[in-house]
């Protein structure tokens, strides 16, 4: 069972709007990282930044930081999230319970679903999307095409709700990645005619624009919103489930009228 903690909450020196969702009896911490933090620091200077304000190893994948008490404390990063996608990350307080939960992530052992608000309305409530998706590097960054590619990609997608935006239908659709490719949503979404609204690398930068000017709201509308996985540790089964709610800004998206 999880619970809600006060004591990390008060103890780490958390990002700007960072929360404590909870954190279970073995260790395992769930946060809510707002849009426009980073999940880490990828070079020095971006502490303030990220979702914990402390140096962070690269290498080790975790922070370190000091308590309250002047006491050297570490935790380690399990998922990340792109700075401007919102929602739940995870983390744990020993190495050895990183390294095993890691495996869970490695053999898709857990239930991540994400909510995004997107440019148009799927033909069906829920479709299976089996995409064929290439990731490449370029100029230091990532990027995922759903041309040519040779890595098999699936998500399933159901329909939440639509709303009409001057003339244009946009969709809150609810996202299950089976798989775990860099930007998968993202591409996915507009390789299915669904952009997401605001997605600067992948997204439909006309509508983009213009949504962003009528209504007087920016951002990514991509949001992880719900985690849960069985793990045994140390002899006794832990079932961790994390939820968090939509920010006020898809409120706010989906009521507009522009």
């Amino acid at each position: 069972m999880t619970k809600p903690l006060q004591d990390f909450a008060t103890q780490a020196p958390l990002g700007r709007d960072v929360q404590v969702i909870c954190e279970d009896a073995a260790g395992m911490i769930a946060l809510s990282k707002p849009a426009g933090v980073l999940s880490h620091p990828n070079q020095t200077g971006q502490e303030a930044r990220s979702l914990i304000n402390a140096p962070y190893s690269l290498k080790e994948e975790c922070f370190e930081y000091r308590g309250k008490t002047g006491e050297r404390e570490r935790v380690w990063l399990l998922n990340r999230l792109d700075s401007a996608t919102s929602g739940i990350v995870l983390l744990a307080r020993t190495e050895a319970l990183a390294i095993h939960v890691r495996r869970h992530f490695k053999e898709r052992r857990l239930r991540k679903v994400y909510a995004a608000l997107v440019f148009g309305e799927p033909l069906n409530r829920r479709e299976v999307w089996q995409d064929r998706l290439s990731i490449r590097k370029q100029h230091g960054h990532i990027r995922t095409d759903s041309r040519a590619g040779h890595m098999p990609s699936e998500s399933h997608m159901q329909l939440v709700e639509t709303a009409r935006w001057i003339s244009h239908p946009i969709s809150l659709i609810q996202l299950e990645p089976k798989t775990g490719r860099s930007h998968q949503l993202r591409v996915q979404c507009t390789r299915h005619q669904l952009p997401i609204i605001g997605d600067a690398t992948y997204g439909d930068f006309k509508l983009n624009r213009s949504f962003a000017k009528d209504t007087g709201l920016k951002r990514l509308y991509l949001h992880s919103f719900r985690t849960s996985f069985t793990y045994e540790w140390e002899g006794e089964k832990h079932a961790f489930s994390a939820q968090v709610e939509l920010p006020d800004a898809y409120t706010a998206a989906l009521t507009t009228r522009g």
